[in-house]
């Protein structure tokens, strides 16, 4: 069974997309409907340009999700999943790649998120730390000894999860993790304390908004980050979703379920590889791919 995977924040690069927009005509058509949509040229920034000017928030998420949704369209009839998942802004893509959500509902949607998370990073300082090298049960134990908010926030395989919460709270957790025998425990380059409760106000948000969306039955089961289970009733989709915001991606969990529900193949759709190396860090003998846009020329 070929499961679909769709990347998170973290997977951009300069230039990403070019190569759909012009060999593809049904890949301009969006593309330039999605300018319209966001009331500027993501395409601009997307293609030309440069590293720093991908990080911001407002631009990557959609950026992300454009390069995966408008990948997997251009693979027509080939693109055939058995189930669908996403890592964190990636969910988004999937429940558009698998008929849940239209590709204008999913960009405005994945738009306001970008937006109201933003918003919620300036509210107060927060951060992210990548902890390498202990056992989750280690990592959440040691987060609950700390003074402050810090919590799980990606469990992305064995061995390596994120915290995330206010900056203070996320030191002290690190130095007590390096202390408990993590090889590594270090503060990432982000805005904020994504998947972690200082999101509320973003999560608030972003309800209204997928409250206020017309939601489909997905052609597939989507392993959704808050169950880690196949969900296919549009009530629950619509549910997770508001959740997300505040609670961990059970990456991990997603993956090895996929795995005992019959996926044999794991095909990423959209920048980078970073979720093949994941896959195979939580199981090795799973088959990983990259979805690729092959030209009639």
């Amino acid at each position: 069974m070929n499961a679909y995977i769709f990347p998170g924040q973290g997977a951009q690069f300069s230039g990403m997309g070019l190569d759909l927009y012009e060999n593809s005509p049904l890949a301009q058509e969006l593309f330039e409907k999605a300018n319209k949509i966001l009331g500027f040229h993501i395409t601009d920034i997307m293609f030309e340009g440069s590293a720093e000017d991908l990080k911001e928030t407002k631009v990557t998420q959609p950026a992300i999700f454009l390069h995966s949704v408008i990948l997997a369209k251009t693979l027509g009839d080939s693109f055939k999943p058995d189930m669908v998942a996403g890592h964190s802004l990636g969910e988004f893509s999937a429940l558009v790649a698998a008929g849940a959500l239209t590709f204008e509902d999913g960009l405005k949607l994945v738009s306001q998120r970008a937006q109201a998370m933003q918003k919620a990073c300036e509210l107060q300082p927060s951060t992210m730390a990548a902890v390498l090298g202990l056992e989750d049960a280690i990592v959440e134990d040691i987060c609950k000894t700390i003074e402050g908010i810090v919590v799980p926030a990606n469990y992305n395989c064995p061995g390596q999860l994120v915290i995330s919460g206010e900056v203070e709270a996320i030191n002290k957790a690190c130095e007590a993790l390096k202390e408990a025998g993590a090889r590594r425990a270090l503060v990432l380059p982000v805005g904020g304390a994504f998947h972690s409760p200082l999101m509320e106000p973003a999560r608030e948000e972003l309800a209204a908004a997928i409250e206020n969306t017309t939601f489909s039955k997905p052609n597939c089961p989507i392993y959704q980050n808050v169950t880690a289970s196949a969900i296919t009733d549009e009530n629950e989709i619509k549910a997770n979703l508001i959740s997300q915001l505040t609670a961990p991606v059970r990456w991990t969990q997603s993956v090895q379920q996929m795995i005992t529900d019959g996926a044999s193949l794991f095909t990423e759709v959209g920048p980078g590889k970073v979720l093949q190396g994941l896959v195979k860090k939580i199981n090795r003998e799973a088959q990983t791919a990259s979805a690729t846009f092959k030209t009639n020329a």
